[in-house]
């Protein structure tokens, strides 16, 4: 018998091994087969593709998200573009370019045709011609430098997309780290845990940079801005001239005025080398300490129980996340860590930190073999401020993210700008915002007077849970739970002036993306 597989056995096999395939698209499958929602998940061999129904016509895009490999499927279309739903990346359904992140990477585009009531695959797309955003300005032919000041999420970002564009002058980034763009958000999850290598944890490789001509400068500390001379002057002398300038500085730990603060056996965690530092110390320890009760301060609780370790948690707040999500939902948070083994010393604060313990304010001693600082961060603007550009709680910008001198811009976590669909003026810390507000201010750097409107969005993990962020309140006046919180599937509405301005989701993905359409 011969026992050799064509590619169609190897594709029937692999569809009965692993059902959620979907079906043979080679063999075609009925329009009626596409439902209301119009999104059906099938396969090709032993690929995923999605088609998608838009009015009368049909699409077909690789089947899982480019970021994390999230199913696309179970996303939502808004008109020729879906939406992801684990993380939010958006694609446009006939370029299979990456319109919004935290994707970068298009969608490999396959080709349909319709024969009666059915539509066939018949084979991918040719990647002869590279994506490029569908309101691209007219940069091809631009020379002019550009400086981008920060190599995170917002400055990585913003050399992505200049390039995608096609701007054909020089780019600079410079960064203060000692690695290239990283994926930040990894670093207090899956990475610190254990269960993510560190080759997950750059957003590109070198290739990348050399590729793009992205001339990228690591551990650079930039001294000043010279605004009449158009530079930038690095602490060892270098001048790096430009044309347009984006500040993506992003925000630096606050750092507690606490005794024994300054130890060797006490972390932050902001940056690749502290993720590094962290998982060196805990291989040899058995206790650890956390100081904070905020998404970052939790994750790395929750990570560090997946190595093994015992772990306090100590807050002055009487629920973890109370200020962000509410008590209800800062009690379910409590509970599913104490069900992992966490102590929680809520309503307290450290007073010292020692070299074997932290003492409390409510005199307990609590033995550490270290200690994680996570109480929070501070907008880095005196780079800005001593330039004379205009600074609030942050870099202020107008919807174009241009600060008050014109031609620089700012992006990420240093950016303070007037929400156009609240009119507050808010600076937000979440990875998505930084990087599409990166995207955004390169567009503008081109000419593009692209107003950024993007609604905030965030996730957080613990254990087994996700939770979707989307929106943002300061301050609320109710909060509505449609579902339950204890059986972990739940949309929780928080209410300012009698409209929903933000909501937090577990097992609501769906529902999740669906408010972010509706805020924008």
């Amino acid at each position: 018998m011969d026992r050799r597989q064509t590619p169609r056995r190897r594709a029937t096999m692999a569809a009965q091994q692993n059902p959620d395939m979907g079906p043979d698209l080679t063999i075609g499958v009925p329009i009626a087969a596409f439902g209301d929602k119009g999104l059906l998940a099938g396969h090709v061999g032993e690929e995923p593709v999605l088609l998608a129904l838009v009015g009368e016509e049909v699409l077909a895009v690789a089947g899982k998200c480019t970021h994390y490999g999230g199913p696309l499927a179970e996303g939502i279309m808004v008109e020729d573009t879906v939406r992801c739903p684990w993380h939010h990346a958006c694609f446009n359904l006939r370029t299979g370019e990456a319109l919004a992140a935290p994707a970068f990477d298009p969608l490999q585009r396959w080709s349909v045709e319709r024969r009666g009531d059915h539509v066939f695959v018949t084979g991918k797309v040719s990647a002869d011609k590279e994506a490029t955003p569908s309101s691209q300005p007219d940069a091809a032919g631009q020379q002019e430098r550009i400086v981008i000041v920060g190599g995170g999420a917002a400055g990585f970002a913003a050399a992505e997309m200049l390039r995608r564009s096609r701007f054909a002058g020089e780019i600079t980034l410079l960064s203060s780290d000692d690695d290239a763009p990283y994926d930040r958000p990894n670093l207090s999850k899956d990475y610190l845990a254990g269960t993510a290598p560190e080759a997950w944890i750059p957003l590109r490789g070198p290739k990348f940079y050399a590729r793009n001509k992205i001339d990228l400068q690591l551990r650079t500390i930039c001294e000043r801005i010279d605004i009449d001379a158009r530079a930038v002057i690095a602490d060892d002398g270098r001048v790096f001239p430009f044309d347009r300038l984006l500040l993506a500085t992003g925000a630096e730990p606050v750092r507690l005025p606490l005794a024994g603060a300054d130890r060797d056996h006490v972390f932050t965690l902001r940056s690749l080398a502290d993720s590094r530092s962290i998982i060196k110390h805990a291989q040899n320890s058995k206790t650890a300490v956390l100081l904070g009760a905020g998404f970052i301060g939790l994750e790395v609780a929750a990570a560090l129980r997946k190595r093994g370790l015992a772990v306090h948690v100590v807050a002055p707040e009487a629920y973890p996340l109370e200020a962000v999500l509410g008590s209800e939902l800062g009690a379910f948070i409590r509970s599913l860590h104490q069900e992992h083994g966490v102590v929680f010393h809520l309503g307290a604060t450290a007073e010292r930190i020692t070299a074997e313990a932290v003492a409390l304010s409510d005199g307990s001693v609590i033995d550490a073999d270290f200690v994680v600082v996570g109480v929070g961060v501070k907008p880095r603007v005196s780079l800005a401020a001593d330039a004379g550009i205009a600074v609030d709680q942050g870099v202020l910008v107008n919807e174009f993210l241009e600060t008050s001198v014109a031609g620089i811009f700012a992006a990420g976590d240093v950016a303070q700008w007037l929400d156009l669909n609240t009119a507050e003026s808010r600076r937000v810390e979440h990875w998505v915002v930084a990087e599409r507000q990166g995207q955004t201010a390169a567009q503008n750097m081109l000419g593009l007077r692209q107003p950024f409107s993007s609604v905030p969005f965030f996730w957080s993990e613990h254990y087994d849970v996700s939770i979707r962020y989307v929106g943002y309140a300061r301050s609320w006046d109710s909060v509505e739970i449609d579902g339950s919180i204890a059986d972990r599937d739940c949309l929780v509405g928080y209410k300012k002036d009698g409209k929903i301005v933000a909501v937090a989701a577990i097992g609501r993905d769906v529902q999740a993306l669906a408010c972010e359409v509706s805020m924008a």
